[in-house]
C-alpha cells in the first residue's frame, strides 16, 4: 500500500491542511484562520481525524510552522511556538498535540525550512543542495539548506531579523518590527509599506519609490546571505514578491551591491535572472514542504 502523509503549512494568517505523497498525489487540501491555538489546532486535529477515515492511516505528518519555534528534540518543550508576537500562541505546544492524537512520527520545522526542502525536493532547488528561501509577506522568514540539510544550529534561522544599515534621512521610518528597530522584517515585511506610506503595498503603483526602497532593503539582506551562505540559489516568495516590477529591482541592486566581488556566472546580467527567483511550486512551497518535512520523518 502507499504511504499517506499528512501536512500543515502553520501560518501566522491561515493554517492549510493536506494528505497526499507529493505534487501530483495531493488528495485533499482545507484552509482556515488562524485564530486561537485551541480553535485553529481543534479544526486541524478534526480535519485529519476525518482525512484517515477517507483515505486510511497517516504514515507520519509533517508540520511547517511559524515561529520562532523550539526544534531541540531532547527539549521539554520540543514541537512548541516560543517567542512568537502572535498574539494567543506564545508557548503553543503544537507537534506533540498531533503525535499524541495520531500516534505517527512528526516532521517539525519552521514554515521557511519546510518551503525551502519543498523547492529542493520538487522545485527550484532541484539538483541542487545549498539554498535559501524567504518569504517576504506579513513578515520576513528564511529557510536555509546547507549541503542538504536543512540548518537549525542554536535554534533556527530568524533571517527577517538581520539588522540592516538605514539612512534617517531617507528613510525616517523606525520599522515594524516589536523586538528590533531597523531589522530586514522590521523595514521590509507587508507592515512597513502601511506604516510608511500609509498605504499597503498592493494598493500603491509600480511607479511609486516605495518599491525601489524596498529593494534597497531586500537587496542588502541578500547580499549579506549571498556573503555567508554561499547559496546555489536564492528563492523569494510571500505576497510582496507577487509585485512584477519587485524582482527586477532585486536582482539589479544585488548585482550593484556585490560589485564584481564574488565571481560566478549566476552574478551576471546573464545569469542573475536564474539566480534570484520565484518558487517554482508557488503558493504550494508551504504545503509540500510540510508534506517532505513527513516524508522525512518517516525515513528516520
Amino acid at each position: 500500500m502507499k504511504k499517506l502523509y499528512g501536512a500543515i503549512e502553520a501560518g501566522g494568517t491561515k493554517f492549510v491542511c493536506a494528505v497526499g505523497t507529493g505534487p501530483e498525489d495531493l488528495r485533499d487540501e482545507i484552509r482556515f484562520p488562524t485564530t486561537k491555538p485551541e480553535e485553529t489546532l481543534g479544526q486541524a486535529l478534526d480535519y485529519f481525524r476525518q482525512a484517515e477515515k477517507k483515505y486510511g492511516k497517516l504514515t507520519a505528518l509533517g508540520i511547517g510552522s511559524f515561529g520562532p519555534v523550539d526544534l531541540d528534540p531532547s527539549s521539554p518543550t520540543w514541537g512548541s511556538i516560543t517567542a512568537t508576537p502572535k498574539p494567543f500562541w506564545a508557548d503553543t505546544p503544537v507537534a506533540s498535540l498531533f503525535r499524541k492524537e495520531f500516534g505517527v512520527p512528526i516532521g517539525w520545522d519552521t514554515d521557511v525550512n519546510g518551503a525551502v526542502l519543498g523547492e529542493h525536493r520538487w522545485g527550484a532547488g532541484r539538483g541542487l543542495d545549498t539554498l535559501i528561501y524567504l518569504t517576504i509577506g506579513t513578515g520576513i522568514g528564511g529557510g536555509v539548506m546547507i549541503n542538504g540539510t536543512l540548518v537549525h544550529g542554536l535554534v533556527h534561522p530568524e533571517a527577517g531579523h538581520m539588522i540592516l544599515p538605514r539612512d534617517t534621512k531617507t528613510d525616517p521610518f523606525r520599522g515594524s518590527c516589536p523586538f528590533h528597530d531597523s531589522c530586514l522584517e522590521g523595514l521590509a515585511a507587508g507592515p512597513s509599506f502601511e506604516g510608511r506610506w500609509g498605504k499597503k503595498g498592493a494598493e500603491l503603483p509600480p511607479d511609486h519609490p516605495a518599491w525601489d526602497l524596498e529593494a534597497h532593503y531586500l537587496a542588502l539582506g541578500l547580499q549579506s546571505f549571498l556573503s555567508i551562505l554561499s547559496p546555489q540559489r536564492i528563492i523569494l516568495g510571500g505576497g510582496v514578491m507577487d509585485q512584477p516590477q519587485l524582482f527586477p529591482k532585486v536582482r539589479q541592486k544585488l548585482l550593484a551591491l556585490n560589485n564584481h566581488y564574488i565571481r560566478h556566472a549566476s552574478l551576471t546580467e546573464a545569469g542573475i535572472d536564474s539566480y534570484v527567483v520565484p518558487p517554482a511550486l508557488g503558493n504550494r512551497a508551504g504545503i509540500l514542504g510540510a508534506l517532505a518535512l513527513a516524508e522525512a520523518a518517516a525515513s528516520r
